[in-house]
């Protein structure tokens, strides 16, 4: 592929849910991209439409969900016009995901290396002769000791920062080009959340891949991405490489957000909550600017309807009419 070219390119994507209690508009007009070779952070709240436009470019979309606009382009792939067959090619082996539970993910009735084994016979070369020692290959390449051993191990029997090696070597088992992380470290103790962080960045650099990390911590995104997403109640309010955008933070919702993420230095009282809550996604009169009814700034031009991002600097987008 181009090395120019985008491994993953989302562009104006809107996606709403069908409940019982109205149409829940989770995304409005997405865009952002990944290239190869690097890593890119999707921050924001819990409900910002993080984790659903990771699903929604993976092509596994809830039933209820439903795409009314934009393009997904996955390597030269149409995701969005795909048959349900190509789709299920092209996850494992173009793209791949880890998950946030994967003791949850894992099959608690089969031994970790016969599930790394059904990746490789599905998505890649593996054949029945060779499976065994293609997937302990794999547990090597996590940096899994003893892989012999823990091939034939349940999940049950391993700690959680070795289930989640585990499913590292699952996603990465037939060198996909794409490397979804939905908040991979959550459960695990700050010691592991590193080890597993460290060892995601150095396999994509490695690798060469394209690298989407889904997170509520900014702190991480910091440490571990070369551009940040920032996401709020769907929408994309902010995007520029890492060091830019905590040098100066130019959407409002991204400084508070900042201001409420601790630090190594400083103290508990440093830190700054987020007055209010996300808007009701169902209701039809939802402003223009989703972060209005919170937001110190707000003036009555940004209720004009239109909203669009602009480029404040290189690489550096933000959707707000009055930015920092």
């Amino acid at each position: 592929m181009n090395e120019r070219v985008p491994v993953l390119s989302v562009k104006d994507l809107s996606v709403e849910f069908r409940t019982r209690s109205g149409v829940v508009k989770a995304l409005e007009n997405v865009s952002f991209h990944v290239n190869r070779g690097e890593m890119i952070g999707i921050v924001g709240e819990s409900g910002s439409g993080k984790s659903v436009s990771a699903l929604t470019a993976m092509g596994i979309l809830d039933e209820a969900g439903r795409v009314t606009q934009g393009s997904i382009n996955l390597g030269g792939l149409d995701v969005l016009n795909a048959s349900e067959r190509y789709l299920q090619e092209m996850r494992g082996r173009d793209v791949s995901m880890i998950f946030q539970s994967p003791r949850t993910a894992l099959n608690p009735i089969r031994t970790v290396g016969k599930q790394i084994g059904d990746v490789l016979r599905r998505h890649g070369s593996a054949t029945r002769q060779t499976v065994r020692a293609q997937a302990i290959k794999s547990l090597m390449s996590v940096r899994i000791p003893d892989p012999e051993r823990r091939h034939d191990a349940y999940p049950f029997e391993l700690s959680g920062g070795m289930c989640q090696r585990i499913m590292i070597a699952m996603a990465l088992s037939c060198q996909p080009e794409l490397l979804i992380a939905d908040e991979p470290t959550t459960g695990l103790d700050v010691t592991t959340q590193a080890a597993i962080m460290d060892l995601i960045k150095e396999l994509a650099k490695e690798r060469n891949m394209a690298t989407v990390l889904i997170t509520h911590d900014l702190g991480m995104a910091a440490d571990y991405c070369d551009r940040i997403v920032v996401m709020h109640a769907g929408h994309v309010i902010e995007q520029a490489p890492t060091e830019e955008l905590f040098l100066k933070p130019r959407h409002p919702y991204t400084a508070k957000l900042m201001k409420a993420t601790p630090h190594g230095e400083g103290s508990l009282d440093d830190i700054e909550s987020i007055a209010g809550g996300l808007p009701d996604l169902r209701s039809e009169h939802l402003p223009p600017c989703r972060f209005s009814a919170r937001c110190e700034r707000h003036e009555d031009m940004c209720d004009m309807p239109a909203l669009i991002a602009d480029e404040v600097s290189p690489g550096h987008m933000v959707t707000c009419r009055r930015p920092l």
